[in-house]
């Protein structure tokens, strides 16, 4: 029998202060977490389709982003991939975007069909990150 051995971690030492910057940084992306379902309120919804009666929200922190539950979990799991230096964490993380990219598509099919303002909103509002010109409050 042949046992394959691969070594998970990237072979580097970070300074103590990228470390802790890393570490902030998953804290960061758990608040945006946190900020995106407080401001979903009772609209938060465990599919992909929005809740009966439930209305457009595109003020606080969904004003400058459409998805900040996911740009959380994003920044999250990539701060922690580098803070853990490891290389199946790296790209467990990027496939998480691209199905995550995916995702989003899906469900905004869902959101153009029962909001009529959603285009405008998505026009005006980044996906996962803000767009530099536009900030609704």
């Amino acid at each position: 029998m042949f046992f394959i051995t691969w070594e998970d971690k990237i072979d580097l030492t970070l300074s103590q202060w990228v470390r802790y910057t890393l570490l902030g940084l998953v804290v960061i992306g758990f608040l945006i977490i946190l900020l995106g379902i407080l401001n979903l309120n009772e609209n938060i919804a465990p599919f992909s389709n929005p809740k009966k009666k439930a209305g457009l929200i595109s003020n606080g922190i969904y004003g400058y982003v459409r998805h900040p539950i996911y740009l959380g979990i994003i920044i999250a799991m990539f701060s922690y991939s580098f803070y853990t230096l490891s290389i199946v964490k790296l790209l467990i993380s990027i496939v998480l975007v691209v199905a995550l990219y995916f995702k989003t598509n899906y469900e905004e099919k869902f959101l153009m069909k029962n909001f009529s303002d959603y285009k405008n909103y998505k026009e005006t509002t980044g996906r996962f990150f803000p767009k530099k010109y536009n900030r609704k409050s």
